[in-house]
Protein backbone atom coordinates (compact mmCIF):
# COMPACT_ATOMS: atom_id res chain seq x y z
CA UNK A 1 0.00 0.00 0.00
CA UNK A 2 0.97 3.81 -0.18
CA UNK A 3 -1.14 6.59 1.06
CA UNK A 4 -3.43 7.47 -1.82
CA UNK A 5 -4.22 10.45 -0.24
CA UNK A 6 -0.73 12.14 -0.25
CA UNK A 7 -0.26 10.91 -3.69
CA UNK A 8 -3.53 12.90 -4.66
CA UNK A 9 -2.93 15.91 -2.28
CA UNK A 10 0.05 16.44 -3.44
CA UNK A 11 0.10 15.48 -7.16
CA UNK A 12 -0.67 19.31 -8.45
CA UNK A 13 2.31 20.46 -6.66
CA UNK A 14 5.08 17.69 -7.84
CA UNK A 15 3.64 18.55 -11.17
CA UNK A 16 4.12 22.59 -10.97
CA UNK A 17 7.58 21.16 -10.06
CA UNK A 18 8.32 19.00 -12.43
CA UNK A 19 6.92 21.57 -15.60
CA UNK A 20 9.78 24.31 -14.29
CA UNK A 21 7.90 26.53 -12.31
CA UNK A 22 10.10 28.02 -9.50
CA UNK A 23 8.31 27.42 -6.38
CA UNK A 24 9.95 28.19 -2.71
CA UNK A 25 11.70 25.23 -1.38
CA UNK A 26 10.40 25.72 2.28
CA UNK A 27 6.42 26.13 0.83
CA UNK A 28 6.97 22.61 -1.05
CA UNK A 29 8.22 21.26 2.26
CA UNK A 30 5.34 22.65 4.19
CA UNK A 31 2.69 21.19 1.83
CA UNK A 32 4.21 18.00 1.75
CA UNK A 33 4.33 17.64 5.28
CA UNK A 34 0.86 19.22 5.60
CA UNK A 35 -0.62 16.54 2.73
CA UNK A 36 1.28 13.55 4.93
CA UNK A 37 -0.90 11.36 6.97
CA UNK A 38 0.33 10.26 10.58
CA UNK A 39 -0.74 6.92 10.63
CA UNK A 40 1.87 5.21 9.10
CA UNK A 41 0.92 3.59 5.99
CA UNK A 42 3.43 0.16 4.56
CA UNK A 43 4.25 -0.20 0.93
CA UNK A 44 5.74 -3.69 1.97
CA UNK A 45 6.54 -6.04 4.73
CA UNK A 46 9.56 -8.85 4.00
CA UNK A 47 8.63 -11.57 5.47
CA UNK A 48 12.19 -13.68 4.24
CA UNK A 49 15.18 -12.12 2.28
CA UNK A 50 16.59 -16.11 2.26
CA UNK A 51 16.30 -16.08 -2.00
CA UNK A 52 17.87 -19.85 -4.18
CA UNK A 53 17.91 -17.83 -7.38
CA UNK A 54 21.08 -16.13 -8.92
CA UNK A 55 18.99 -13.31 -10.83
CA UNK A 56 22.03 -11.59 -12.48
CA UNK A 57 19.79 -8.15 -12.42
CA UNK A 58 19.31 -8.69 -9.10
CA UNK A 59 20.88 -6.38 -6.40
CA UNK A 60 20.70 -9.57 -3.88
CA UNK A 61 23.27 -11.66 -5.98
CA UNK A 62 26.03 -9.42 -6.14
CA UNK A 63 25.72 -6.42 -3.69
CA UNK A 64 23.67 -8.08 -0.87
CA UNK A 65 25.36 -8.08 2.57
CA UNK A 66 22.93 -8.17 5.20
CA UNK A 67 22.56 -11.73 7.20
CA UNK A 68 19.44 -13.98 5.71
CA UNK A 69 16.44 -13.67 7.87
CA UNK A 70 12.85 -14.76 8.17
CA UNK A 71 10.75 -12.61 10.29
CA UNK A 72 9.42 -13.95 13.55
CA UNK A 73 5.43 -14.69 12.82
CA UNK A 74 4.33 -12.74 16.19
CA UNK A 75 6.39 -9.55 14.69
CA UNK A 76 4.09 -9.78 11.30
CA UNK A 77 1.28 -9.84 13.37
CA UNK A 78 2.33 -6.76 15.49
CA UNK A 79 3.06 -4.87 12.58
CA UNK A 80 -0.01 -5.96 10.85
CA UNK A 81 -2.28 -5.00 13.85
CA UNK A 82 -0.99 -1.21 14.09
CA UNK A 83 -1.95 -1.03 10.18
CA UNK A 84 -5.64 0.40 8.96
CA UNK A 85 -7.23 -0.88 5.13
CA UNK A 86 -8.15 2.13 3.51
CA UNK A 87 -12.37 3.05 3.37
CA UNK A 88 -13.86 1.60 0.27
CA UNK A 89 -15.13 5.33 -1.12
CA UNK A 90 -11.59 6.64 -0.99
CA UNK A 91 -10.64 3.91 -3.71
CA UNK A 92 -13.91 5.33 -6.15
CA UNK A 93 -12.19 9.09 -5.53
CA UNK A 94 -8.58 7.10 -6.36
CA UNK A 95 -10.03 5.13 -9.40
CA UNK A 96 -11.48 8.79 -10.95
CA UNK A 97 -8.15 10.58 -10.21
CA UNK A 98 -5.70 7.65 -12.05
CA UNK A 99 -8.04 7.92 -15.25
CA UNK A 100 -8.20 11.81 -15.02
CA UNK A 101 -4.87 12.01 -14.56
CA UNK A 102 -3.35 9.00 -16.49
CA UNK A 103 -5.81 8.10 -18.65
CA UNK A 104 -5.63 4.27 -17.09
CA UNK A 105 -9.31 2.74 -16.11
CA UNK A 106 -9.62 0.59 -13.60
CA UNK A 107 -10.26 -2.60 -15.87
CA UNK A 108 -6.97 -2.42 -18.11
CA UNK A 109 -3.59 -4.59 -17.52
CA UNK A 110 -0.29 -2.95 -18.29
CA UNK A 111 3.01 -1.95 -15.70
CA UNK A 112 1.37 1.18 -14.78
CA UNK A 113 -2.07 -0.12 -14.50
CA UNK A 114 -0.30 -2.43 -12.06
CA UNK A 115 1.13 0.01 -9.94
CA UNK A 116 -1.43 2.23 -9.85
CA UNK A 117 -4.80 -0.19 -9.57
CA UNK A 118 -3.34 -2.87 -7.51
CA UNK A 119 -0.17 -1.85 -5.68
CA UNK A 120 -1.89 0.74 -3.83
CA UNK A 121 -4.59 -1.05 -2.28
CA UNK A 122 -1.98 -4.43 -1.37
CA UNK A 123 0.31 -5.29 1.65
CA UNK A 124 3.09 -6.51 -0.53
CA UNK A 125 5.24 -9.52 0.81
CA UNK A 126 8.15 -9.21 -0.77
CA UNK A 127 11.33 -7.81 -0.72
CA UNK A 128 14.81 -8.95 -1.30
CA UNK A 129 13.78 -12.87 -0.91
CA UNK A 130 11.09 -15.20 -2.51
CA UNK A 131 8.50 -15.81 -0.21
CA UNK A 132 7.45 -19.03 -0.66
CA UNK A 133 10.52 -20.14 1.05
CA UNK A 134 8.51 -18.89 4.68
CA UNK A 135 6.49 -21.35 5.13
CA UNK A 136 4.06 -18.80 7.47
CA UNK A 137 2.99 -17.60 4.17
CA UNK A 138 -0.59 -19.00 4.34
CA UNK A 139 -1.15 -17.55 7.38
CA UNK A 140 -0.06 -14.56 7.04
CA UNK A 141 -2.08 -14.55 4.05
CA UNK A 142 -4.84 -15.08 6.31
CA UNK A 143 -4.36 -12.60 8.63
CA UNK A 144 -4.17 -9.74 6.02
CA UNK A 145 -8.38 -10.80 4.77
CA UNK A 146 -9.49 -11.66 8.15
CA UNK A 147 -8.01 -8.07 8.72
CA UNK A 148 -9.67 -6.77 5.40
CA UNK A 149 -6.54 -5.70 3.85
CA UNK A 150 -5.63 -7.22 0.18
CA UNK A 151 -2.11 -9.08 0.26
CA UNK A 152 -0.22 -9.62 -3.04
CA UNK A 153 3.84 -10.68 -3.28
CA UNK A 154 6.37 -11.88 -6.80
CA UNK A 155 7.71 -15.19 -6.45
CA UNK A 156 10.07 -16.90 -8.81
CA UNK A 157 7.68 -19.95 -10.44
CA UNK A 158 10.41 -22.65 -10.36
CA UNK A 159 9.67 -22.54 -6.14
CA UNK A 160 5.91 -23.25 -6.63
CA UNK A 161 4.75 -25.85 -3.61
CA UNK A 162 1.02 -26.51 -5.59
CA UNK A 163 -0.11 -27.87 -1.87
CA UNK A 164 1.11 -24.53 0.21
CA UNK A 165 -0.21 -22.54 -2.82
CA UNK A 166 -3.55 -23.20 -2.96
CA UNK A 167 -3.90 -22.80 0.75
CA UNK A 168 -3.14 -19.55 0.14
CA UNK A 169 -5.57 -19.40 -2.57
CA UNK A 170 -7.97 -20.97 -0.02
CA UNK A 171 -6.64 -18.43 2.34
CA UNK A 172 -7.27 -14.84 -0.07
CA UNK A 173 -4.36 -14.68 -1.37
CA UNK A 174 -5.57 -11.88 -4.24
CA UNK A 175 -2.68 -11.52 -6.59
CA UNK A 176 0.74 -13.91 -7.10
CA UNK A 177 3.48 -12.80 -9.77
CA UNK A 178 5.32 -15.35 -11.20
CA UNK A 179 8.90 -13.67 -13.29
CA UNK A 180 9.32 -15.96 -16.24
CA UNK A 181 12.29 -14.41 -18.50
CA UNK A 182 12.01 -16.91 -21.43
CA UNK A 183 10.20 -19.91 -22.85
CA UNK A 184 13.82 -21.90 -23.19
CA UNK A 185 15.02 -22.99 -20.46
CA UNK A 186 18.28 -22.43 -20.84
CA UNK A 187 17.90 -18.68 -21.63
CA UNK A 188 16.14 -18.48 -18.27
CA UNK A 189 18.57 -19.87 -16.19
CA UNK A 190 21.07 -17.87 -17.79
CA UNK A 191 19.14 -14.76 -16.35
CA UNK A 192 17.59 -16.08 -12.93
CA UNK A 193 20.14 -19.11 -12.33
CA UNK A 194 20.37 -22.62 -12.30
CA UNK A 195 17.70 -23.02 -9.65
CA UNK A 196 15.05 -21.52 -12.33
CA UNK A 197 13.71 -23.04 -15.34
CA UNK A 198 10.24 -22.87 -17.95
CA UNK A 199 9.25 -26.11 -18.23
CA UNK A 200 8.80 -26.99 -14.71
CA UNK A 201 7.60 -23.85 -13.77
CA UNK A 202 5.06 -23.77 -16.81
CA UNK A 203 3.60 -27.13 -15.10
CA UNK A 204 3.07 -25.56 -11.85
CA UNK A 205 1.40 -22.47 -13.40
CA UNK A 206 -0.89 -24.38 -15.43
CA UNK A 207 -2.32 -27.10 -13.11
CA UNK A 208 -2.90 -24.02 -10.43
CA UNK A 209 -4.83 -22.02 -13.47
CA UNK A 210 -6.83 -25.88 -13.97
CA UNK A 211 -7.76 -25.83 -9.62
CA UNK A 212 -8.82 -21.58 -9.73
CA UNK A 213 -10.80 -22.58 -12.69
CA UNK A 214 -12.18 -26.00 -11.27
CA UNK A 215 -12.71 -24.96 -7.62
CA UNK A 216 -13.40 -21.07 -8.19
CA UNK A 217 -10.23 -19.58 -6.68
CA UNK A 218 -10.42 -15.42 -6.89
CA UNK A 219 -6.38 -15.03 -6.94
CA UNK A 220 -5.54 -13.39 -10.03
CA UNK A 221 -2.55 -14.97 -11.72
CA UNK A 222 0.44 -12.15 -12.85
CA UNK A 223 3.07 -13.38 -15.41
CA UNK A 224 5.84 -10.73 -15.59
CA UNK A 225 8.66 -10.19 -18.06
CA UNK A 226 11.37 -7.81 -17.26
CA UNK A 227 12.77 -5.28 -19.84
CA UNK A 228 16.32 -6.13 -19.64
CA UNK A 229 17.46 -4.78 -22.67
CA UNK A 230 18.97 -7.81 -24.02
CA UNK A 231 18.69 -8.73 -27.77
CA UNK A 232 15.19 -10.11 -28.66
CA UNK A 233 13.53 -8.99 -25.96
CA UNK A 234 10.53 -8.39 -28.05
CA UNK A 235 10.39 -11.95 -29.58
CA UNK A 236 11.05 -13.47 -25.72
CA UNK A 237 7.97 -11.10 -24.72
CA UNK A 238 5.75 -12.49 -27.83
CA UNK A 239 6.27 -15.95 -27.10
CA UNK A 240 5.29 -15.22 -23.51
CA UNK A 241 1.82 -13.77 -24.34
CA UNK A 242 1.67 -16.96 -27.19
CA UNK A 243 1.60 -19.59 -24.33
CA UNK A 244 -0.33 -17.98 -21.99
CA UNK A 245 -2.84 -16.82 -24.38
CA UNK A 246 -6.63 -17.47 -23.39
CA UNK A 247 -5.26 -18.62 -20.00
CA UNK A 248 -6.85 -16.00 -18.12
CA UNK A 249 -3.70 -14.50 -16.54
CA UNK A 250 -2.67 -10.66 -16.18
CA UNK A 251 0.65 -10.27 -18.12
CA UNK A 252 2.59 -7.66 -19.09
CA UNK A 253 6.27 -6.37 -19.96
CA UNK A 254 7.37 -4.79 -16.40
CA UNK A 255 10.24 -2.28 -16.52
CA UNK A 256 13.63 -2.70 -14.84
CA UNK A 257 13.24 -1.05 -10.60
CA UNK A 258 16.85 0.29 -10.46
CA UNK A 259 19.58 0.59 -13.19
CA UNK A 260 22.13 2.52 -11.94
CA UNK A 261 24.62 0.32 -11.27
CA UNK A 262 24.21 -1.34 -15.11
CA UNK A 263 26.40 -0.47 -17.64
CA UNK A 264 23.53 -0.12 -20.38
CA UNK A 265 20.92 2.47 -18.62
CA UNK A 266 17.98 1.81 -20.53
CA UNK A 267 15.40 4.13 -18.86
CA UNK A 268 11.84 3.18 -17.98
CA UNK A 269 8.21 3.36 -19.17
CA UNK A 270 7.22 2.84 -15.73
CA UNK A 271 5.51 6.35 -13.99
CA UNK A 272 6.51 5.23 -10.53
CA UNK A 273 10.29 5.57 -11.99
CA UNK A 274 9.80 8.69 -13.90
CA UNK A 275 8.16 10.64 -11.66
CA UNK A 276 9.41 12.58 -8.25
CA UNK A 277 9.93 9.83 -5.09
CA UNK A 278 6.98 10.06 -2.76
CA UNK A 279 8.12 7.26 -0.57
CA UNK A 280 9.66 9.35 2.45
CA UNK A 281 5.79 10.62 2.77
CA UNK A 282 3.46 7.84 2.30
CA UNK A 283 5.14 4.89 2.61
CA UNK A 284 7.20 2.79 4.65
CA UNK A 285 8.97 -0.96 4.51
CA UNK A 286 9.90 -3.34 6.62
CA UNK A 287 12.35 -5.73 6.62
CA UNK A 288 12.41 -9.01 7.95
CA UNK A 289 14.85 -8.06 10.94
CA UNK A 290 11.98 -5.55 11.58
CA UNK A 291 13.59 -2.68 10.75
CA UNK A 292 11.82 0.14 9.02
CA UNK A 293 13.83 1.34 5.96
CA UNK A 294 13.58 4.19 3.94
CA UNK A 295 11.85 2.02 1.01
CA UNK A 296 11.59 -1.36 -0.73
CA UNK A 297 15.01 -0.52 -2.48
CA UNK A 298 17.15 -0.60 0.40
CA UNK A 299 18.36 -3.89 -0.42
CA UNK A 300 21.13 -3.59 2.77
CA UNK A 301 19.17 -1.62 5.08
CA UNK A 302 21.29 1.24 5.20
CA UNK A 303 19.43 4.10 6.49
CA UNK A 304 17.26 2.30 9.24
CA UNK A 305 14.95 4.85 10.83
CA UNK A 306 13.66 2.76 13.41
CA UNK A 307 13.04 -1.11 14.66
CA UNK A 308 9.37 -2.21 14.38
CA UNK A 309 10.45 -4.80 17.32
CA UNK A 310 11.33 -1.82 19.25
CA UNK A 311 8.80 0.93 18.59
CA UNK A 312 5.85 1.77 17.34
CA UNK A 313 4.99 2.26 13.93
CA UNK A 314 3.45 5.32 14.72
CA UNK A 315 6.23 6.94 16.33
CA UNK A 316 8.92 5.42 14.10
CA UNK A 317 6.84 7.47 10.88
CA UNK A 318 6.10 10.72 13.27
CA UNK A 319 9.85 10.69 14.42
CA UNK A 320 13.58 12.53 14.15
CA UNK A 321 15.04 10.06 12.03
CA UNK A 322 12.17 10.04 9.17
CA UNK A 323 12.12 14.23 10.01
CA UNK A 324 15.70 13.68 9.06
CA UNK A 325 14.65 11.70 6.16
CA UNK A 326 12.40 13.67 4.46
CA UNK A 327 14.80 17.15 4.68
CA UNK A 328 17.69 15.04 3.05
CA UNK A 329 15.68 14.24 -0.17
CA UNK A 330 15.43 18.12 -0.12
CA UNK A 331 18.66 18.98 0.85
CA UNK A 332 20.57 16.27 -1.87
CA UNK A 333 22.23 14.74 0.98
CA UNK A 334 25.55 13.93 0.29
CA UNK A 335 26.71 9.85 1.36
CA UNK A 336 23.11 8.08 1.68
CA UNK A 337 21.89 5.70 -1.00
CA UNK A 338 18.88 7.76 -2.42
CA UNK A 339 21.09 10.52 -3.54
CA UNK A 340 23.92 7.77 -4.77
CA UNK A 341 22.37 4.30 -5.92
CA UNK A 342 19.19 5.36 -6.81
CA UNK A 343 17.02 6.17 -10.23
CA UNK A 344 14.47 7.81 -8.41
CA UNK A 345 14.30 11.98 -8.63
CA UNK A 346 14.35 13.43 -5.10
CA UNK A 347 12.31 16.28 -4.21
CA UNK A 348 15.59 18.93 -3.74
CA UNK A 349 16.49 18.18 -7.36
CA UNK A 350 13.84 20.39 -8.56
CA UNK A 351 14.92 23.90 -6.83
Amino acid sequence: MFDINFYMSSYELQKRLASGEKLAREHVMREFEKARSRKPVVYNIETTNACNMKCRMCPRTTMMTRKVETMDKGLFGAVVGQLEPFPPGLWAKWEEFVLREYGIPKDAMSENHFFLHIIPKVIQLHGYGDPLLDVNMPDYVKLLADRGFKSYFSCNPANIDIDKTVRMFENGLNYIKYSIESVDDAKHKAIRGEASDFSGSYRNITRLLELKAKRGYKTVIIITMLDLNRTGQAGEYEKLNEVFQGAGVYIYLKSEDQQWYRKDFHGTKSVHWSEICKHPWMSATVKSNGEVVMCMEDFNNEIILGDARKESLESIWNGSKYEKFRKDHFDLAKGIKCTEECDMKMAGEYF
